[in-house]
Order: structure tokens, then C-alpha cells, then sequence
């Protein structure tokens, strides 16, 4: 059976030096620290969302965030009450009763999105709770930082609706530092005009884990955590946080094959002569040899990454996987469920323990998680 791990140790650890860095921050107006809302999405980042959530809450994280409907239900639904938000906003209006109804903070970020609130709130006589998304510039959810007289003609009228919060969303803040301080800029001078025009902000939020970890003077009043907790980031890690997560498997058969033996999909390797190889029950649906960064470069970064994959059809696999302690090499092309390796002049048996570093964003839902 395939698991994947989570050492509590390391995750516990992740946690303390994130509020740590958070607190060295400083106070606000009122005396408050940073608040850190955690990113929960996906899964709770593949460990295991609920799980993942009740750890976080026992180490003092209140505060919680989510990308769907359904995982904020799941998680209502696992006894979790303390707050969540709800990052997408939506003006269907069904989904936004069935947010209302489980006291999940909604998102608000058109005058569609408002008109629907709105409605539910006179309807059910009941104060939304809200934050305002302002779009400085990723193209997705939010009003368009731009049109500040739209926007402040729309939230002028709100009477059902209570602002708890604005945020915005950097989509370049682990690479390009110019990007991200335009950004910052513009969400600054969007917040500057609503106050000016006594509209209510709440608290203030636009770092992502990235812009945590760089821009210290960014983090105002809350800031959103989803891969640091992990310890798995785009760029180097200088508050000392670790890996979380590795998967575990078994060796389940054990072969001789002779010289000149291809192994895997579009025969990519061929022996170099007689080898003794170990089968493992897993595959890329297990997250092996996944990557996230490659959707996150520019247009020459991914030219780059394209070649390098050529280049890399013709030469050895240089992937490894640890049995008993020993390093083996992948051989081949990893399947969806299946790896070969190298255990040639090895003493390794079936039945084996078998581990590979993986990020658990990438690993299937239906493998089992194990907090140790």
C-alpha cells in the first residue's frame, strides 16, 4: 500500500518559524499582530485537508481559506468553526446561499457578485459576511483596480454586505520583485480612495507565501500561507523551513533482465547489460517526478524547460528512490502506477520499504496519509 507521510515534527516546526516571522512584523494601530490565514485548497496542499486543518487550528491557526464550495463545506461539515474564507467570488446565487447557510466568508469582487448578496441578506435578514477582491493586475477574480469610481459607487450602497476584509493576489511575487511592487502599489492606492470615500476595508491582505517570505513590508494586516507550511517553495528558503511529505511504498517484484532489454513507455531506456530491478507500485498519479514550476516562467523559461525534456529523452534517468536506506536509479519512464529501478549488486528483497521525496500536492486524493 502506497502512504504518504507527514512527519509532524517538521510540519509543527514550518508553523512556529512561519508565525515567528510574522510576528517581527509588528503590531497594527490596534495592537494586533499579523494575522496568517491558511491556504487550505487543494486538498489542504495534498495533506489531507481536514487532517491538515485540525493540525493547523492545535498550533494556533484560527483563521482558514479555500478555492471551492466543496471544501468549504468538508470542512464544515468535519466540526471545524473557526473562519473561513472563500477566495473565488461568485455571483451564482445558489452557491452563495449554501456559503451563507455554513457562515463561510464570501468574496466579493463585481457588481454582479454584490447585486446576489445583496438579495440573500434582505431576503434572510442577515449581515454577509465579505471581503472585497480587488484585481491589481492577475485577471481573474475581483474589480479591476482601475475603476475605482465603479467600484466606489456600487460599495456606497451595500447594506446587507459587512467588509471584513480587502485583498488582492500577486501572481509574480516569487520571481519578479518590480512586478509585485507595482502591484502592491496599485492595491495600496485602491484602499487609500475607498477610505477617502469612508468605505470600510477591514482587515488587509495580498502576500502570498512567496511575498511573506521577501517582502516583509507588505504583509499588513493578514497575510495568506498555503506552500511555506509545506517548506516547498520557488526560491530560496532562508527561515529554515522543511520538506513536508515523502511517499511510501513497497517493492512488490523483483526481476533479471538481460543486456539490450527495454524498459518503459517509447522504450526511452534499453539495458547496458544483464540488471536486476525492482517493480514499486506507484507512479506520476502519486506525484513522483510531478513539478508546479513550469506554468509559473516566462515564455523563454518554458522554451528552456521544452529542450531540456528533449534532452532528457535521450539520456539516463537520473530520478532516484531510496530502499533500505540505499539509493536506486529510476530507469525508464515513470507510469501512471509503476517504477522500475536499479538495484543491480543491491540487497534489496520484496516487500521492502521503498520512499520518494514528492510534493503531496500531487498525490492522488485516494492515497492514504499518515501524520507521524
Amino acid at each position: 500500500m502506497n502512504t504518504l507521510v507527514i512527519n509532524t515534527k517538521d510540519l509543527r516546526h514550518n508553523v512556529k518559524q512561519i508565525k515567528k516571522l510574522a510576528d517581527k512584523s509588528g503590531t497594527d494601530d490596534k495592537g494586533n499582530h499579523v494575522k496568517i490565514i491558511a491556504v487550505v485548497k487543494a486538498n489542504g496542499y495534498g495533506l489531507g485537508i481536514v487532517e491538515y486543518t485540525k493540525f493547523l487550528i492545535d498550533n494556533g491557526i484560527s483563521f482558514f481559506a479555500v478555492a471551492t464550495i466543496d471544501e468549504a463545506i468538508t470542512l464544515r461539515k468535519a466540526g471545524i468553526k473557526e473562519d473561513i474564507l472563500m477566495l473565488s467570488s461568485t455571483a451564482i446565487e445558489k452557491d452563495v446561499e449554501t456559503l451563507v447557510q455554513n457562515n463561510i466568508i464570501i468574496t466579493i469582487g463585481s457588481k454582479e457578485d454584490i447585486e446576489v448578496a445583496e438579495k440573500i441578506g434582505k431576503e434572510k435578514n442577515k449581515k454577509i459576511r465579505a471581503h472585497l477582491k480587488i484585481d491589481t493586475g492577475f485577471g481573474r477574480y475581483g474589480f479591476v483596480y482601475q475603476n475605482r469610481e465603479d467600484m466606489i459607487e456600487i460599495l456606497k450602497n451595500i447594506e446587507n454586505i459587512v467588509i471584513e476584509g480587502t485583498f488582492s493576489h500577486f501572481s509574480l511575487s516569487f520571481f519578479d520583485d518590480k512586478y509585485t511592487n507595482k502591484q502592491f502599489q496599485r492595491f495600496i492606492d485602491v484602499i487609500e480612495v475607498l477610505k477617502m470615500n469612508d468605505i470600510e476595508t477591514g482587515m488587509l491582505h495580498i502576500c502570498n507565501s512567496s511575498a511573506f517570505l521577501k517582502f516583509q513590508n507588505m504583509h499588513l494586516n493578514a497575510v495568506r500561507i498555503g506552500s511555506a507550511f509545506l517548506g516547498r517553495l520557488s526560491f530560496q528558503n532562508f527561515i529554515g523551513l522543511k520538506k513536508i511529505g515523502y511517499l511510501e511504498t513497497q517493492v512488490t517484484e523483483i526481476k533479471e533482465l538481460p543486456k539490450g532489454f527495454n524498459i518503459g513507455y517509447s522504450n526511452t531506456y534499453t539495458t547496458p547489460k544483464q540488471m536486476k530491478v525492482a517493480i514499486l507500485p506507484c507512479g506520476y498519479m502519486n506525484g513522483i517526478n510531478v513539478k508546479s514550476d513550469r506554468d509559473m516562467f516566462r515564455k523563454r523559461d518554458k522554451i528552456r524547460y521544452i529542450l531540456n525534456d528533449i534532452k532528457e529523452f535521450f539520456k539516463k534517468q537520473t530520478i532516484e528512490v531510496e530502499i533500505n536506506g540505499q539509493k536506486c536509479k529510476i530507469l525508464g519512464r515513470i507510469g501512471t502506477y509503476h517504477v522500475v529501478c536499479d538495484i543491480t549488486g543491491k540487497n534489496i528483497n520484496i516487500g521492502d520499504i521503498a520512499t520518494f521525496s514528492i510534493n503531496p500536492k500531487f498525490v492522488d486524493s485516494n492515497v492514504r496519509r499518515e501524520y507521524r
